[in-house]
């Protein structure tokens, strides 16, 4: 590596750089990501496999006034670099430091946050109209992976595109992969364009594409290539004039595939495709996890993932299961037995754990890509033939899936089991993926049962249970990681629908904790006792339908109940306990501890939850306090 490589603090050092020195620009910030991130965690694969397209982007183009919109963002850390954050790179999803997706509020060159997939070609769209409106000259390129193609919210843009602006460029980073990889028609298709003879052709020789598009001779030649293309692409016609491409019939225009490592040709073609006045569309292709050998060798590993060995690429070994493996065991376990048990998931077999029920039952299992709403539907479909279908999402991600949770599951009273992974902080992913909102979009819903388990042993009987009920839609949400460690049972048992377990009787204070806050719980009863007073602990186990004779008949005897929940306070668990007192016309004050009324920024849980109270001293405290004004 050039040693002398001047430092890059703003897009302007990049375009004073020589254009040779390029390619070790991009060695210096392979190196950069591979040995922080080892450091930091993050999403290595991704951002490896866009360092070409990064510079080039930057090379071409003049941020902030031109716009550059990433579809889920993850990918946006070579952009920070080259925008004047590459000294602060090695504070990526700490505490205080650089967010892991892009923000508006972190730099002027973030025109865009998000954090889901298939929002950039929406919002890149607005973007372009509104330059329209405006008068302006700016470009704005949206940046999607090919994964982003299997999301709905694509597909409206797509069909948008042409009626509302003339200018637009999409690059479709093509590398196989989302989170796992790719499944599906459009993931077919775009491997088909990108092995077929005529675009390869182009491919192998895309120097001299670029070469031909820019000279006189480019019309005849482009014309016989596009022609070729065309017919491959999609079905014969019976009249050779209708043959068209999936982007030309959305009236966009498409160019590639061609090589996203190659920096002068990513450089030449931007160039061109900015003078164009017509909607375009670069199809590149790329490697996930390019320059890392074990990013290579397992992209879907290292996708996300926390602190490894740079040399190795091996990740700490963990004494005791996430909750996600001890999800995916016990399902696939309860499915072996049981015919009628169905996985499915959106493009996240690895996190999830149910790569373990993909191995085991192929045959039941689903991963419908990159598409939520869809899945929700599916599942309902699968319920109605009697099946039982385990949906199995991010919470922050079922999020998408609330109108099918209302519409089809619930109205219909179709028994789908909603499987929320994530649920609660999720620490170093910041907004875009704390899972604290589930417990408020679904209490409202009629009929429908919900729960969080304490430890292990308790969520394999809760998914037995789940596996069991046949009465409508039932969900359950469980933290990201591990859990207490707690080994479960030989064999599951059925858990009482609305039945809460209590650990201990008192008469001062009543603590109410669900899931992963019950160990908060219990060190604050300690503390409690100490100072002289009676404490019930109590595990509610069933955020809907709540526990209210257990419930009630502690608000009456003690002087203060206090709820714990891993979500916000807003319409939350301990709101569902305010509300159920009130109308039984029970008084006695409720302390709540939570999250506040926010989006909580990313760093570790510990940080987290001790900035924002949800501790044993905050708990102590609020507690005190309203014992004295008893």
């Amino acid at each position: 590596m050039d040693t002398k490589l001047p430092d890059i603090t703003s897009p302007a050092d990049l375009k004073a750089l020589p254009l040779e020195k390029l390619p070790e620009l991009a060695e210096k910030i392979r190196q950069t990501l591979i040995e922080t991130l080892s450091q930091t965690g993050g999403h290595l694969g991704p951002n490896l496999g866009v360092v070409e397209l990064s510079i080039a982007l930057h090379r071409v183009f003049n941020t902030p006034k031109d716009r550059f919109v990433f579809d889920v963002a993850h990918q946006g850390y070579v952009h920070k670099m080259l925008t004047g954050r590459w000294d602060r790179i090695h504070t990526i999803r700490q505490h205080d430091g650089l967010n892991g997706f892009l923000l508006r509020t972190e730099s002027e060159h973030d025109c865009y946050g998000a954090g889901h997939a298939g929002t950039a070609l929406s919002a890149a769209l607005g973007m372009a109209t509104g330059r329209d409106l405006a008068g302006g000259d700016e470009n704005v390129v949206c940046v999607a992976g090919d994964a982003a193609f299997t999301c709905g919210p694509v597909f409206e843009a797509l069909n948008n595109v042409a009626a509302h602006t003339k200018r637009l460029i999409v690059v479709l980073n093509d590398n196989e992969w989302s989170i796992d990889r790719n499944v599906g028609a459009i993931a077919k298709y775009f491997n088909a364009m990108a092995t077929h003879p005529a675009f390869a052709s182009l491919h192998q020789k895309a120097a001299k594409f670029v070469e031909f598009m820019l000279g006189e001779g480019a019309r005849r030649f482009a014309e016989k290539v596009e022609g070729n293309a065309k017919n491959f692409l999609l079905p014969q016609s019976q009249t050779p004039s209708n043959r068209s491409s999936l982007f030309d019939e959305f009236g966009i225009r498409y160019y590639g595939p061609i090589d996203g490592h190659n920096i002068n040709l990513l450089i030449e073609t931007f160039e061109f495709l900015k003078t164009q006045d017509e909607p375009v569309i670069l199809h590149i292709i790329t490697e996930k996890g390019r320059g890392y050998t074990p990013a290579l060798n397992d992209p879907g590993k290292f996708h996300g993932l926390g602190k490894y060995n740079s040399e190795t690429g091996e990740t700490p070994a963990s004494d005791k299961p996430t909750y996600s493996q001890v999800f995916a065991r016990s399902v696939t376990d309860f499915a072996k037995a049981d015919k009628k048990i169905i996985a499915i998931t959106g493009a996240m077999p690895g996190g999830t754990g149910l790569s373990v029920f993909k191995k085991e039952i192929p045959e039941r299992y689903f991963d419908v890509g990159i598409a939520e709403e869809h899945a929700a539907l599916f599942a309902c479909g699968l319920a109605t033939r009697g099946l039982k279908p385990f949906l199995t999402i991010y919470s922050t991600f079922m999020q998408r899936a609330f109108d099918m949770i209302v519409h089809d599951m619930a109205i219909q009273n179709l028994p789908v089991r909603l499987c929320m992974d994530r649920g609660g902080l999720s620490g170093d992913d910041g907004p875009t993926h704390h899972g604290l909102f589930d417990i408020a979009y679904l209490r409202g819903v009629p009929g429908i049962v919900h729960m969080q388990p304490r430890n292990e042993d308790e969520f394999v009987d809760m998914l037995w249970t789940m596996a069991n009920y046949e009465a409508g839609p039932i969900a359950i949400r469980y933290p990201r990681g591990n859990g207490p460690g707690v080994t479960p049972k030989g064999k599951p048992v059925l858990l009482e629908i609305g039945k809460s377990e209590v650990i201990a009787d008192g008469g001062d204070v009543a603590l109410i904790a669900l899931g992963d806050m019950f160990p908060i719980a219990e060190a604050a009863k300690k503390e409690l006792e100490a100072k002289g007073l009676s404490v019930a602990l109590i595990n509610p186990r069933w955020i809907k339908p709540l526990d209210m004779p257990c419930i009630e008949s502690f608000a009456k005897k003690v002087k203060v109940v206090c709820t714990l929940e891993d979500h916000v306070l807003r319409n939350g668990f301990g709101a569902g306990v305010i509300e159920q007192l009130n109308d039984a016309g029970i008084h006695t004050p409720v302390v709540r501890i939570g999250w506040p009324d926010q989006f909580i920024e990313h760093g570790s849980v510990p940080i987290l939850r001790k900035k924002h109270g949800l501790s044993v001293e905050n708990t102590v405290s609020k507690v005190l306090a309203q014992l004295q004004q008893v």
